[in-house]
């Protein structure tokens, strides 16, 4: 039998359960991102060493990635994966907080990768809990609560650095994440018929291969440069250096993770039903590009406010659509090697985005670090109008092209 058929009927406790514990997965990795590089800052860094630890989160998830996906499709589970992500999420945290310089910082934040690394098989398990068809709208949920934790967490961490200290968010995270280990042993995988047959060398080749797979990975790549150059890198530093408190930042962190929660939904629940995906991609790309690029010319912190909720909602809309589409036309039993390699591409961008506007940003110069986010958005751009008009109908390409 080649097909993924539904054996196991799943509780709405098992969905709640599932969403539970990934709010607190992502909560205990983003609950200091916020004030990230104004702690590293505290701790002597220069701007290119704290881009390339900023960065450093994705060298694991790199090399990871694709071989947890691979073991997983192989082994045909997910549940340890899950497990292993919240656990070396609370040892990353308590690192942080156990040590204080910036070499063990570097550690720990290489740990927090092999924590994203395990996001694979969270995706993978709860896309099992849908139908094939309903893939995108499952990315568009699990995203939601993706970006609901982090809006949370890093609404929380100016504020927990102000009244206790540094440290405190990563106590924190640390504490949460032993939580969600214990509730993550109660965690049920939906069991499908799938074929018995471990998966082979060339069905493997086969994924590596799927045109579309690497698309929606290349592309995402530069969706995660923008966002961890922006939001999770460098814009709250810039929101400090005009004048924000580090209370205030829950503002910041508000204005772009609230519509960055509400465009999954829209785009996963709406847009994608009446419009090509494609042109869905090349729209947020464009505002990705737009309010990337005119951050470091905004010298007031309403207008700044203002205009990242822009972006939150431009990033918010690539990404899960990306998410959806690496993996809706592969079956269950390649899912979490489609997600690997998926997953594997875009944490390129994560290390390289950070990495090298460090690298331009020389001793703390803003411009060339939001022109670098900027210039990845309007690349973005341009494939996404490109390998869209390849996926157009033959008919529609003619009547574009009068």
């Amino acid at each position: 039998m080649t097909g993924d058929i539904e054996v196991q009927k799943l509780s709405l406790y098992d969905h709640i359960l599932f969403i539970l514990i990934t709010f607190i997965y992502w909560f205990s990795l983003y609950i200091y991102v916020p004030v990230f590089v104004s702690y590293l800052d505290y701790l002597g860094g220069t701007y290119t060493f704290v881009g390339f630890i900023v960065g450093s989160y994705g060298i694991m998830q790199i090399l990871l990635r694709l071989p947890v996906g691979v073991v997983s499709d192989r082994l045909q589970i997910r549940k340890p994966f899950v497990i292993a992500g919240l656990v070396t999420g609370v040892i990353s945290c308590l690192g942080f907080a156990l040590t204080e310089s910036i070499e063990f910082a570097l550690v720990s934040r290489f740990i927090s990768g092999i924590t994203a690394s395990m996001w694979v098989a969270f995706t993978v398990l709860y896309a099992s809990y849908f139908k094939q068809e309903d893939t995108t709208r499952a990315m568009g949920n699990v995203q939601f609560i993706t970006v609901a934790s982090q809006l949370i967490s890093m609404g929380l961490s100016g504020y927990l650095v102000t009244q206790w200290g540094w440290k405190s968010p990563f106590w924190i995270g640390g504490f949460v994440g032993i939580l969600g280990i214990l509730l993550a042993l109660r965690i049920k995988e939906s069991k499908k018929k799938t074929e018995t047959k471990k998966i082979k060398m060339s069905v493997l080749n086969e994924v590596l291969r799927e045109p579309t797979v690497l698309k929606a990975a290349i592309l995402s790549a530069l969706a995660h440069a923008v966002l961890f150059i922006t939001m999770f890198g460098f814009t709250p530093d810039y929101a400090l250096k005009i004048g924000a408190s580090k209370e205030s930042l829950i503002y910041l962190v508000f204005s772009f993770m609230i519509p960055h929660a509400i465009a999954p939904i829209i785009a996963g629940r709406y847009l994608a039903g009446n419009f090509q995906k494609w042109k869905i991609l090349v729209v947020g790309f464009f505002g990705t590009f737009v309010f990337s690029v005119i951050i470091p010319f905004i010298n007031n912190l309403e207008v700044l406010y203002l205009t990242q909720a822009f972006n939150g909602f431009a990033q918010g809309m690539t990404i899960p659509l990306l998410m959806g589409m690496a993996i809706q036309t592969i079956p269950n039993r390649k899912r979490a090697t489609a997600m690997g390699l998926f997953q594997a591409v875009y944490a390129i961008g994560i290390f390289l985005g950070p990495f090298i506007s460090g690298l331009f940003s020389g001793e703390g110069t803003f411009l060339p670090v939001f022109l670098t986010a900027g210039a990845a958005g309007l690349i973005g751009m341009f494939l996404s109008l490109k390998w869209g008009y390849h996926h157009l109908p033959l008919s529609k390409k003619k009547i574009e092209s009068m």
